[in-house]
């Protein structure tokens, strides 16, 4: 019986340890803000935390979670008004929106590591993320007007 934190909350789960993390938060949980993307942590889609660090859910397994808390979109505000989320909406990023999600968790993963990132910091860091409706450049805005810039 494996024993995981999940946006705060103590869940436990009786199946497979290998189970990739993404099918536990869809399939168990409910929890379908992350996306299932490439199945490879090519693309982001399937962008989570681990106790803040922004790892691919598809190609985590429950086992490699272990202590550590995880985050989904769900958990970083209930309202929707973390202020990345707030800068998405003001910049008006989402699209298709399928990949916004995942592009969000990386972005606060980015601001959480460098509060006021530069261009090139936040091309590097939202590199894996692809979003097919190429809206690099809104999403480049939005983390600065998350950061304040």
């Amino acid at each position: 019986m494996l024993t995981l934190r999940v946006n705060g909350e103590v869940r436990t789960f009786g199946g497979d340890p290998a189970m990739p993390l993404l099918w536990y938060l869809r399939d168990e949980l409910g929890l379908t803000g992350t996306k299932f993307g490439c199945g490879v942590a090519a693309c982001g889609a399937c962008t989570v935390h681990l106790d803040g660090e922004a790892v691919r859910s598809c190609q985590t397994t429950l086992s490699d979670v272990g202590a550590k808390a995880v985050t989904t979109i769900e958990g970083l505000d209930p309202a929707g008004n973390h202020p990345v989320q707030k800068a998405w909406r003001a910049q008006n990023v989402a699209q298709c929106g399928y990949c916004q999600a995942g592009q969000i968790m990386q972005a606060v993963a980015l601001l959480k590591e460098s509060p006021r990132p530069t261009d090139a910091e936040i091309d590097n860091a939202m590199f894996g993320n692809i979003c097919r409706c190429g809206t690099y450049q809104r999403i480049r805005a939005a983390i600065k007007q998350a950061a304040g810039a």
